[in-house]
């Protein structure tokens, strides 16, 4: 029984390295999620937009606009940004309406390629597993470059190219800072959220996207 176990195991890990290695170069077709919502046609409205650009197609503004609304130290940490997970703790702790987490742009881009989405501790086991496998294999460019393919931004809707074509008729190469911002401000609800009519809520929350890319360190993805 434990020899299989060693060979389940062993197996586990020669496979998980061998999807996160393929990803490095290869665009990811799907996720989970992207399965998960086919079959919720309610949320979908029955659509399915994915159309997969290179990093050098994508606006920067959309970039600093995520980092800044997302992860404001995505270039300071190595996949876990432990003053955020504290700061989330405390806050929570206090009992606020809102709950804070402390997931970073690594651990959401783990969670969205490889994982199904839930809250327990095995699934969170694994997450710190893979964000550890893609920041030593991918860097943080490739990491960036898969969040920004694959992450859900409308009702079937995935990802910058097929958002900036569908809500602003660009490709993401050309979205402005503002449309950028309005972007980044739907995450982490662009079910419910739409950045080509904007709710109040997304208005002011865009505006101070806006205002806090300034503050950003420059940005020097590697």
């Amino acid at each position: 029984m434990i020899k299989w176990l060693k060979r389940l195991l062993l197996f586990c890990f020669g496979f998980s390295l061998a999807m996160v290695l393929l990803y490095r170069f290869v665009p990811v077709p799907a996720t989970p999620l992207m399965a998960i919502r086919a079959f919720e046609t309610e949320k979908t409205k029955g659509q399915f937009k994915k159309d997969w650009v290179g990093i050098r197609h994508i606006s920067p503004h959309l970039v600093t606009a995520v980092i800044a609304s997302e992860d404001n130290r995505f270039e300071q940490h190595y996949g876990f940004d432990f003053q955020a997970i504290e700061k989330a703790v405390k806050r929570n702790q206090k009992g606020k309406k809102r709950k804070l987490g402390g997931s970073t742009i690594s651990m959401q881009t783990a969670k969205n390629v490889f994982l199904w989405h839930g809250r327990n501790y095995v699934r969170k086991g694994l997450e710190a597993y893979f964000t550890v496998l893609i920041e030593l294999i991918w860097g943080k460019q490739r990491i960036m470059e898969v969040y920004l393919n694959v992450i859900e931004m409308g009702p079937g809707i995935y990802g910058a190219e097929a958002a900036a074509q569908h809500y602003f008729n660009k490709p993401a190469s050309r979205l402005s800072k503002k449309e950028a911002s309005l972007l980044a401000a739907c995450l982490p609800n662009p079910i419910k959220r739409n950045p080509a009519k904007p709710s109040g809520y997304v208005q002011r929350r865009a505006q101070k996207i806006s205002k806090l890319i300034p503050k950003l360190p420059k940005q020097q993805l590697r």
